[in-house]
């Protein structure tokens, strides 16, 4: 199984490079994965975001590892939040220790 190249390439700029690396139409890949044309065209612009069920069906058709295009579709989120809501890096930083914090609290 593959994981996606980390990088800069938003979640749907990924998806696309691979479906055109497979040399694929949106209506296969679509058809495939169960989503409309117009959908699945829409990801790959960064106009709409994928759901959970539909990032699986997508790992499983491009055999990509789930948990690292996941990764990718929050690294997204995260970074498209941060822009909206106009905040640094240093954002980052205090959730990652809330993070551990609140999973040590569940304990």
């Amino acid at each position: 199984m593959r994981t996606t190249t980390i990088g800069v390439a938003s979640l749907g700029e990924q998806i696309r490079t691979l479906r055109e690396q497979a040399k694929l139409s949106l209506r296969e890949v679509a058809g495939e994965i169960g989503i409309d044309t117009s959908l699945l065209g829409k990801i790959e612009r960064n106009e709409r975001q994928p759901t959970k069920d539909q990032i699986k069906q997508m790992s499983y058709f491009f055999k990509i590892n789930e948990k690292a295009l996941m990764k990718e579709f929050l690294s997204d989120q995260f970074a498209y939040k941060m822009i909206e809501e106009e905040v640094d890096i240093d954002t980052l930083r205090v959730a990652e220790a809330k993070v551990s914090f609140y999973k040590k609290s569940k304990r």
